[in-house]
């Protein structure tokens, strides 16, 4: 098979599977191109996660589109693309019409509520997978190796974001750019 069919059944197959969307899809994402497929490293993974948030469009369609061009260029984002959305859209329109027809049903009250429970938890699993890897560079860490593989100016940045986000009035914008401007001066 050629790449950009690959690319493409595999983000194919992430599309159907993306319930929640957002950060509870970037799990299922980082498991079939860096574990299964292993066309990038984690920590490419973790850096085209931040590109994307920092990008305009959904995570799922903007982290598609970064791994395809990283893995084969503009077909490559092409294919990923469409494999990511396709199934997403004919989903949606088949999904409306169904609501819409049994829109006050408890079963499907239910449903959704359990649905939102499973998004959680891959969303809590994205979280810890990016903040490992931003704090000490792995996914899985010893507790007794922590202290030594701290990376010291991304804990300090992430306290102060999270600080200055929970206490101050400061939008996600303004703290991108301060903490963009402080890796610079920590990093270079």
């Amino acid at each position: 098979m050629n790449t950009l069919w690959i690319l493409f059944w595999t983000f194919l197959k992430i599309g159907l599977f993306s319930i929640g969307g957002g950060y509870a899809v970037i799990p299922l994402i980082q498991e079939q191109v860096v574990e299964s497929c292993g066309w990038i490293s984690a920590k490419t993974f973790s850096d085209i996660i931040t590109i994307s948030q920092m990008t305009p469009g959904p995570l799922a369609v903007n982290t598609s589109t970064f791994v395809g061009l990283q893995i084969a260029g503009i077909g490559g984002a092409v294919a990923a693309t469409a494999g990511c959305v396709l199934c997403g859209v004919v989903i949606s329109l088949a999904l409306f019409r169904f609501f819409r027809k049994h829109q006050d049903s408890s079963y499907i009250f239910e449903l959704l509520k359990g649905l939102k429970s499973a998004s959680l938890g891959l969303i809590i699993s994205a979280a810890a997978t990016i903040l490992l890897l931003a704090l000490f560079g792995s996914q899985t860490i010893k507790p007794e190796d922590m202290l030594h593989n701290l990376n010291l100016p991304a804990a300090l940045l992430f306290l102060a974001g999270f600080f200055i986000l929970r206490r101050k009035k400061c939008g996600p914008v303004l703290l991108m750019l301060l903490c963009g401007g402080a890796g610079l001066f920590f990093y270079l």
